[in-house]
């Protein structure tokens, strides 16, 4: 079976050309990563900024249909996760949130029930603000 890297090649591309304007925030690469999630299956949406739950407020919800299939949460280009899931956010989010995505954009952390399922990294940013594409190096945990 073949996989369709397209939507991630456009995605790379569209972080990249954000990170070359040189005035690009976290905030800035989230239209594309709405675009990359609602491009991975029919009837998925990701809602940015969605209504405060008990836990917090995560930075996207994704539902299918008018299920909630989970959550992600971002950091800007370059920031460390292994600092984000230490922090008392994360923590939170973790513990309330059956599946969640912690991203920096260029890295993908899953987490079910609390814990680190897998970890995908498709591209590694160059001090010249390029996106240098991986193999698509995915760690089981």
């Amino acid at each position: 079976m073949a996989i369709d890297l397209k939507p991630m090649n456009e995605y790379i591309k569209a972080i990249e050309k954000e990170l070359l304007a040189g005035n690009a925030t976290e905030h800035t690469h989230r239209p594309a990563l709405k675009a990359l999630i609602e491009g991975l299956g029919e009837k998925v949406n990701a809602t940015n900024e969605p209504k405060r739950i008990e836990c917090g407020a995560p930075d996207f919800v994704v539902p299918k249909g008018v299920i909630t299939i989970g959550y992600l949460e971002a950091r800007d280009v370059g920031k460390s996760l292994d600092e984000a899931e230490k922090s008392e956010q994360l923590k939170r989010y973790r513990e309330s949130l059956s599946n969640l995505i912690l991203t920096d954009y260029l890295e993908f952390r899953w987490y079910v029930d609390g814990e680190r399922q897998l970890a995908a990294r498709p591209g590694t940013p160059t001090k010249e603000g390029k996106i240098k594409k991986a193999l698509f190096q995915i760690v089981w945990k």
